[in-house]
């Protein structure tokens, strides 16, 4: 049964669904055109106290960068763009516990490579379904916001004509009920 507003959810660590979850990208080249990827490797926290609210963080894998391109993603990866031999993960944390809802949002604090900057993300409540393999419960957002890649070092000297400063973020979290 999918449920929508002011969703009841078991206290715990909801773990991560790998196999069902994603971070995706997307930025601008010459101001023309958008490229896409993802990152293959991150973690989530997402622990629900006993009042329903949960408390929600994320690391995502800088090197696990992928636009299916393997040597724009190795240039991206070298230490003229996102350099991730000194910036290795990027993380999110939410500045409160929050209370699932239908849609809404979370404030939190995104660091990458000792800077940290506030951002909103938008959260679509996608629900809740037994998954009928396992009998375990899941939940599903998805959760979009937009970064600078300046307010963070990254690319500074390349203008934003060439690659934008705006990236958007797409992120499709789905995570498992903890057991007992």
């Amino acid at each position: 049964m999918t449920t929508s507003t002011q969703a009841n959810l078991t206290a715990g660590s909801w773990a991560l669904d790998t196999a069902h979850s994603s971070v995706n990208f997307n930025l601008r080249h010459l101001g023309i055109s958008k490229v896409r990827g993802r990152f293959n490797r991150f973690e989530t926290e997402f622990v629900v106290d006993e009042t329903g609210a949960a408390t929600i963080g994320a690391t995502v894998h800088l090197d696990s960068f992928d636009t299916g391109n393997a040597d724009r993603d190795a240039h991206v990866l070298a230490a003229d763009l996102l350099d991730v031999a000194n910036r290795p993960t990027l993380t999110f944390n939410a500045l409160e516990p929050i209370r699932i809802d239908e849609d809404f949002e979370v404030t939190g604090e995104v660091t990458l490579g000792g800077v940290t900057r506030p951002v909103t993300l938008d959260v679509e409540w996608g629900g809740i379904q037994v998954f009928a393999q396992t009998g375990d419960n899941h939940i599903g957002f998805t959760a979009t916001g937009t970064i600078k890649r300046t307010d963070f070092g990254v690319a500074t000297a390349i203008p934003a004509a060439m690659i934008s400063d705006k990236i958007a973020i797409e992120l499709d979290i789905q995570l498992v009920e903890p057991k007992g």
